[in-house]
């Protein structure tokens, strides 16, 4: 720094110790080069960390405990690392539900930063939790992307960084775009960067559309309503699987379920004459019974986080609570949810004096919020939402031939068209919000949605490994192998490395299939009291003959039609090679 002689001589020296710009000829060179230098080792050091299966995705080739690219040597003292080939990428994937998106667009970004000459490594943020990149990682990161539909956790562990941001469907899609602008936004000082706060927003970054950022709430608080309904459905299943169906009906006169009377007249030492596993079907129904019931508080209370952050989760769910007092159902929590956490955040936003500072989350916000948000559900907005609700209801439950058919062609096309993005979580959440009413409605839509959701990558399993092998590249037979087990266990996103591959062919595919099944469901009048699970809850889905038949066909549909899409329209129109989807995804 002494060596500067003007304080456009101060900026570049700053710039080339941190890698932005390559040290200049003549004055001051000397000391250029020096921190630069300096800044090259603090990075080969930085660099240094460990990696396994179970944590960050790190591009194949890249020798564990390092963040150097495959055959790429130390940077000279005074070199800065501007080349593509030295530059050092993290990236974060998440997507709503974090169970196969997430890591396919990990798996895509990492096979791609191999390609590229990138040093990558990958943060998949999953509904099982994640595992944080080393701190020493990202500080010797150069720019950062986030391929996320949901909110970052910890943003602000990256703060400063250059970012580039997509939907995870760009990084299993379009990997090697996201990289190369990461690249470029390493080496502009002008690029956004994420900031320090918690909020997903920057200063400098481009304006959120409001529906954009309306898909981003909604999604967040979806992803975290999923594990209520999943688990509490399943359980619920399990409970009819060992108690019989009746376990949920009213008990006589006592105004409760077979299930909650078992529970309060029976315990494990003073069986019910069914037995023990009447008694254990009884435990499993209830405790589904309860998880269930958070779905729309949860919902309410994971909107509202989404827009306000953690003092919004308590307006939220106090919201959707009174949603459900007021019979007001998922709308009443959409509703609920939203005003919740603008309420939070507004109330959050202007300065405060210092000693005030830390009653506002844990006291001033959460009181406002929860006043302003329930207050106005149980005054103005509660009934209005529950005669809505009522009606819907009315209309679903009278859906009969040719009306109930209609509605499972609209949900297969749902559930088919974008295999896991917001079009299909949409119908999905539709359907497993109904759920907790059991009405026969609710569970032939909970059918129908499941079994259409399973038609995408058991065509293509069908199609690229029985039908016509010739037709696929090596690396889609052995996704279609990998889809075999995707597709039976509900799992949509088996399909997308062959719809990212050849899009005008598969999506038509898909939707005839998904249309079909659909209908067939609907005609046969199968129903699911298990909201996730594909073929493996055969238990819990009456007739299971129909749900069998209505996937078979679905699937044939969708094969054939591709085969012949494949062999007489066009040529291929893939620009990128899918990644193999792991095996680990189904798990």
């Amino acid at each position: 720094m002494r060596a500067a002689a003007t304080p456009d001589d101060v900026v570049h020296i700053v710039r080339v110790a941190i890698g932005e710009e390559e040290p200049a000829d003549g004055a001051g060179t000397a000391a250029v080069g020096t921190a630069a230098a300096d800044a090259a080792s603090a990075s080969a050091a930085d660099a240094a960390g460990t990696t396994d299966a179970a944590g960050p995705a790190v591009a194949p080739g890249t020798a564990p405990g390092t963040a150097e690219a495959p055959g790429t040597a130390p940077a000279a003292p005074g070199a800065a690392p501007a080349a593509a080939s030295g530059t050092r990428i993290v990236a974060v994937t998440a997507c709503a539900t974090g169970i196969a998106h997430t890591f396919m667009a990990a798996d895509a970004l990492t096979a791609a930063g191999k390609k590229t000459g990138v040093d990558l490594v990958v943060e998949p943020q999953g509904s099982s939790g994640y595992r944080a990149l080393p701190e020493d990682v990202i500080a010797a990161a150069d720019a950062v992307i986030f391929a996320v539909d949901v909110d970052v956790r910890e943003p602000q562990r990256f703060a400063g960084k250059p970012v580039v941001r997509a939907s995870v469907k760009a990084g299993i899609e379009h990997p090697e775009r996201l990289i190369d602008e990461a690249v470029a936004a390493a080496s502009d000082p002008h690029a956004e960067r994420v900031t320090g706060a918690t909020a997903t927003a920057t200063a400098s970054a481009p304006a959120e559309s409001g529906g954009t950022r309306l898909k981003r709430i909604l999604l967040t608080g979806v992803s975290y309503m999923i594990p209520f309904v999943a688990g509490g459905g399943l359980l619920m299943a399990i409970g009819f699987l060992l108690a019989g169906y009746a376990i949920a009906l009213t008990h006589g006169d006592s105004g409760v379920s077979n299930a909650v009377y078992t529970l309060q007249n029976f315990a494990i030492w003073h069986l019910p004459p069914e037995g023990l596993v009447y008694y254990l079907g009884a435990i499993a129904f209830e405790i589904g019974s309860i998880s269930m019931g958070f779905l729309v508080p949860a919902l309410a209370g994971y909107i509202a986080f989404a827009i306000a952050d953690r003092p919004g989760i308590a307006p939220g769910f106090v919201a959707g609570s009174v949603a459900v007092f007021m019979n007001a159902g998922f709308i009443g929590g959409l509703v609920g949810g939203l005003i919740a956490g603008y309420a939070a955040y507004l109330i959050g936003k202007p300065a405060v004096p210092r000693w005030l500072r830390g009653l506002m989350p844990v006291v001033i916000i959460p009181l406002l919020a929860s006043a302003i948000a329930s207050g106005l559900m149980l005054l103005v907005l509660g009934g209005p939402i529950a005669w809505l609700m009522a009606r819907m209801t009315d209309f679903l439950n009278g859906l009969t031939g040719a009306g109930a058919i209609g509605l499972g062609v609209i949900l297969g096309l749902m559930m088919c068209f974008d295999l896991g993005g917001p079009v299909n979580k949409t119908a999905y959440a539709f359907a497993v919000a109904g759920l907790a009413a059991q009405t026969p409605a609710s569970l032939h839509i909970m059918a129908a949605v499941m079994c259409a959701g399973m038609v995408p990558p058991l065509a293509m399993a069908l199609a690229s490994t029985v039908l016509y092998r010739r037709g696929f590249t090596t690396v889609e037979r052995e996704n279609g192998a990998a889809a075999w087990l995707l597709g039976a266990s509900f799992i949509s996103e088996g399909a997308i490395p062959f719809a990212a591959a050849d899009p005008l062919r598969v999506i038509p595919a898909n939707l005839v299939g998904g249309a079909v099944t659909g209908a067939l469901c609907m005609a046969f009048d199968v129903a699911s009291r298990a909201p996730h699970g594909g073929i493996f809850v055969f238990f819990a889905i009456d007739p299971i003959w129909g749900f069998v038949v209505a996937l078979i066909a679905g699937t044939i549909v969708t094969a054939l039609l591709l085969v012949a899409l494949k062999r007489f329209v066009g040529r291929r129109v893939d620009a990128v090679q899918p990644a193999a989807v792991p095996a680990a995804v189904a798990a």
